[in-house]
């Protein structure tokens, strides 16, 4: 369970990886308008419960390019994603690629492949098809930093919208707030060992 001094905003279940809804809380400190793409719950009562991932660097941290899991650039951004960005190999997300992962801290090249705990998860919806982005660290974030994951995640939604609009892509693009881990990976697909790694073209 999540815990402070909250007010009540809807979040998906973090109990069965389903994506029915449960009632979290959050801090009432500073929210913003959209609460529910802007605030990460307070803090977890046991951080030692939460996943351990392996995560593969692909867009290390101040990158503008954005590489998809073919391996060929995607596009370049005009402005540095302030993250290092990555997949998790071993579950497949709903969009149909790897599970993604945002790592927190220094700089890591690309290839690097680190195993952290999960601490949260945020959703997005891109062209209509939602996905969860795993926020993983080696010590707990900050309300800072989930501030400005959040920040980040509605940026990107916004231009990813006019860019998949400039391709012809329909569908909706939002930041869908943030949900728990392991609601998240109860939502992926387990890939199983020597099982090929999909190559989604975005």
């Amino acid at each position: 369970m999540f815990r402070g001094q909250f007010s009540g905003v809807k979040y998906p279940s973090l109990n069965d990886g389903s994506n029915t809804q449960e009632e979290l809380r959050l801090p009432r400190k500073n929210l913003p308008l959209n609460a529910r793409a802007a605030w990460a719950p307070a803090g977890v009562a046991s951080p030692a419960s939460l996943p351990l991932v392996e995560v593969l660097i692909e867009i290390p941290r101040w990158s503008f390019l954005k590489v998809g899991s073919t391996g060929e650039v995607d596009f370049v951004s005009p402005l540095p994603c302030p993250f290092n960005y990555g997949s998790v190999p071993q579950y497949l997300g709903l969009e149909g690629d790897l599970l993604d992962a945002v790592v927190l801290g220094p700089r890591l090249p690309r290839g690097t492949v680190v195993t952290l705990r999960a601490f949260a998860a945020i959703g997005l919806t891109d062209r209509g098809m939602y996905d969860d982005k795993l926020i993983c660290a080696a010590s707990p974030p900050s309300d800072q930093d989930y501030r400005r994951i959040a920040a980040f995640f509605q940026l990107y939604a916004r231009c990813k919208g006019i860019l998949n609009w400039y391709r012809g892509r329909p569908g909706r693009n939002t930041s869908e707030g943030w949900c728990d881990p392991r609601a998240a990976l109860g939502r992926a697909r387990p890939l199983g060992t020597g099982q090929p790694r999909p190559l989604a073209p975005f």
